[in-house]
């Protein structure tokens, strides 16, 4: 008796995934679903990223968006705020492509709030012409969303499915190949060790560089660790020059800087301000419609650089300004402010203010890099075998300034089309829900049949 011989099947593509938040997260999860070997490598803890501060949420027009509303229309606020600067055909991806991805948060346990018939909660930020901002536990978007991607993660571990690799400090990347140009690994510190890992592509989701700036939003990781990685194997980069600065950080009163666990800046979401507060300076004026009709809801680098202007104008460039949100509490009725705010309204209570009758100080700070390591639609970089999605990239789709809650949307996007490019470009199909054909204004997405573009 004779036993047939089975063929066995090519070994799966192992991705090696540097960086924590959602677009590593999310890439990781994609992969690993799709049948790569994945190996995921975090400079901290799992959480330790800029999406876990974020508070605002995750802009997208969902199905049925908010009256009015049109994918369109995001496609032309974005690019609107982008000053002209956006690749135009990354930002038609990335709004036509974003409620894909809003159902492959939920396949992954991310829950949005909910409004009163059960319906997505849509908020209004800065920039946008309608509401359509996801938001999680009211102000803790981030949050929540890196919490759930983390523990499905976690369980993609427990399964096999996904190494993780926590400290562990990336110093290089290994190159390879007939050429010796391809990225084939990267080199870490690990417990003092120097250690390695090789696999068939690398993809950088380090995050942005808010630590070079002396006031900024971002947590102690964000050191630019995955730009400074991918130019010293030749990566191209963009537009680094194009530093977004939040224009209300809160400013502590000196004890509440020196009280323990209060030392991380505190971002005053622009939700706050897509509710209704106003900014105000140390007289009392409202001085945000001398500078812009849109007011406190002007794109961010117009409010920021409004501030700095009035400051200089006031004799205290390094001075600060209030947000008062009152107003909110006393249009929404009382409790709104806890209701809708609950982690600001804990954190500026912690911080010895009762926004719902005090104002806060507030001042500019280094919030997001529009600059990166170029790729094109699908994450690839100028070095074969090199990734890069979210905010270590520049796709183009932010321009010059980017437009309040595109920055996780552009992780998540991106983050799956770098998947997708891995495991053998758009014609396997993508890896999140397929959309449904839609018409007129509402553009069909025709991206998963395009090519790739590249950004300059």
């Amino acid at each position: 008796m004779t036993t047939a011989s089975v063929a066995e099947g090519p070994a799966p593509k192992r991705l090696i995934v540097v960086g924590s938040g959602i677009a590593g997260l999310y890439s990781a999860l994609l992969a690993a679903e799709a049948g790569a070997e994945v190996v995921l490598l975090t400079k901290g803890a799992l959480a330790d990223s800029n999406t876990y501060y974020a508070q605002g949420g995750i802009s997208a027009v969902l199905d049925e968006p908010a009256p009015g509303d049109t994918v369109a229309a995001h496609i032309a606020d974005t690019l609107k705020a982008g000053a002209g600067h956006c690749n135009e055909e990354a930002v038609r991806v990335l709004c036509t492509e974003a409620r894909l991805d809003i159902a492959g948060l939920g396949r992954f346990g991310v829950q949005f709030d909910l409004d009163d018939d059960g319906d997505p909660a849509l908020g209004l930020e800065a920039a946008h012409s309608a509401p359509r901002i996801l938001h999680a536990g009211g102000d803790a978007t981030g949050a929540g969303v890196a919490a759930a991607l983390i523990r499905t993660v976690l369980d993609f571990q427990a399964a096999g499915r996904i190494q993780v690799i926590g400290h562990a400090q990336v110093t290089s990347l290994s190159l390879g190949g007939p050429q010796g140009g391809r990225v084939v690994g990267a080199n870490f510190l690990h417990d003092g060790r120097h250690l390695g890992v090789h696999g068939d592509s690398v993809l950088l989701a380090t995050g942005g560089a808010g630590q070079l700036f002396a006031q900024t939003t971002n947590p102690a990781v964000a050191t630019a660790d995955g730009l400074a990685l991918a130019w010293r194997v030749g990566a191209a980069v963009a537009d680094l020059e194009f530093f977004q600065f939040h224009p209300t950080c809160m400013v502590l009163p000196a004890a509440a800087r020196e009280a323990e666990g209060n030392n991380d800046p505190l971002l005053i979401s622009e939700a706050v301000r897509g509710e209704g507060a106003i900014l105000l300076d140390t007289t009392g004026l409202r001085f945000m419609p001398d500078y812009h009709p849109d007011a406190e809801l002007a794109p961010r680098d117009v409010v920021s650089r409004s501030i700095a202007l009035h400051l200089a104008k006031l004799g205290d460039p390094n001075g600060h300004v209030f947000l008062d949100a009152t107003v909110i509490e006393e249009q929404r009725g009382q409790g709104f402010l806890a209701k809708r705010f609950p982690t600001l309204s804990k954190r500026t209570r912690q911080a010895g203010v009762d926004w719902t009758r005090q104002l806060v100080p507030v001042a500019p700070a280094a919030h997001y890099w529009m600059g990166g390591v170029v790729t094109d639609l699908y994450g690839r970089t100028s070095v074969p075998g090199l990734l890069a999605a979210g905010e270590v990239a520049c796709t183009g789709v932010q321009g010059a300034n980017r437009l309040a809650s595109n920055s996780l949307l552009e992780g998540l996007v991106f983050g799956r089309r770098a998947v997708e490019g891995f495991l053998g470009g758009s014609s396997t199909g993508p890896l999140a829900p397929a959309l449904e054909p839609r018409t007129g204004d509402r553009l069909a997405s025709s991206a998963a049949g395009s090519g790739a573009h590249a950004t300059t």
